[in-house]
């Protein structure tokens, strides 16, 4: 499944059903750049797995909303409930570990 690029609207209603993770980023953000290429392999191996990213440029209301400070943040939801988070680079076991129900 390909990465969703979000604004407000579609981002809540996105988040809504099953588990999503979120990547809050920027483009002039390095580590956000690092990360993109990982995210994107994990859209193709885990064809079930939304992942929505967010540009905290053009959503700063968003941006506040979820109280992201620091880029690149990951945030996985669940049914719309935000369930872990992780800040700055991740690799793709990282990212996996996240996303497991522990």
């Amino acid at each position: 499944m390909a990465v969703i690029e979000a604004d407000k609207e579609l981002f809540e209603k996105e988040i809504k059903e099953g588990k999503v993770l979120v990547d809050f980023n920027a483009d002039w953000c390095g580590p956000c750049q690092m990360l993109k290429p990982v995210i994107e392999q994990l859209s193709e191996e885990k064809k079930d797995l939304k992942i929505v990213s967010v540009n905290i440029d053009n959503e700063e209301d968003l941006t506040r909303e979820y109280g992201v400070m620091s880029i690149p943040c990951l945030i996985v939801f669940e049914d719309g409930k935000e369930i872990k988070r992780k800040v700055g680079f991740q690799n793709k076991e990282a990212i996996e570990s996240l996303l497991e129900d522990k």
